[in-house]
């Protein structure tokens, strides 16, 4: 039987809490406004897909080898979450519009590839809601789609947010760099103390 009320609170919650994607989507809005920050979303957008089909096709196997992988992907996904936290933290108070670095479509899609939120997102989904009632290709194909463009419209809300309170944002630069990056730091704190 499918839980469907379970699996859209999960999947609802888990796209819209605080998470590299969420808060770098946030951070480039405020500083960039919403349509210049958009093609790093959208790559977040293609990126989260890949991983999306990855861990559809290889949910089954990858059971078999989470632990051997898992500390491997904790570390380099947690380090990747502090150093978008140091690069929050450091970046100038009178930044300007036109600096886009790291703030390009590739950037967006290849963040995907070190985020474990959406692998843990992914696999959890998969394994605990969708495989055990559904084995079609073309339906596992659309719920993978289906969780890539629930974590989009997640980013998509963060960096509207970003966005409309970018006047807050430039006027408290310091303090919400700081929210932001100590957000990231949780977020890479707690895989290793879930």
């Amino acid at each position: 039987m499918f839980h469907l009320y379970s699996f859209i609170s999960y999947i609802f919650i888990t796209a819209y809490t605080p998470g590299p994607n969420n808060i770098m989507a946030m951070s480039n809005a405020s500083r960039l406004g919403f349509r210049k920050s958009f093609p790093f979303v959208l790559g977040m957008l293609l990126g989260f897909i890949f991983v999306m089909i990855l861990c559809t096709l290889f949910s089954a196997g990858l059971y078999a080898l989470i632990p051997k992988i898992k500390p491997f992907m904790l570390v380099l996904g947690a380090g990747y979450m502090f150093y978008l936290a140091w690069k929050i933290w450091k970046s100038d108070s009178d930044i300007q519009v036109q600096d886009t670095k790291g703030t390009s479509f590739l950037s967006g899609c290849l963040l995907q590839f070190v985020n474990p939120k959406i692998m843990i997102y992914g696999i959890t989904a998969m394994s605990s809601y969708i495989l055990p009632v559904f084995q079609n290709t073309l339906i596992l194909t659309g719920f993978a789609l289906l969780l890539s463009l629930v974590g989009f419209s997640g980013s998509i809300c963060w960096s509207a947010f970003g966005s409309v309170f970018s006047r807050i944002f430039k006027e408290h630069r310091k303090l919400l760099n700081g929210i932001m990056a100590l957000l990231l730091v949780y977020c890479g704190a707690s895989l290793f103390f879930p």
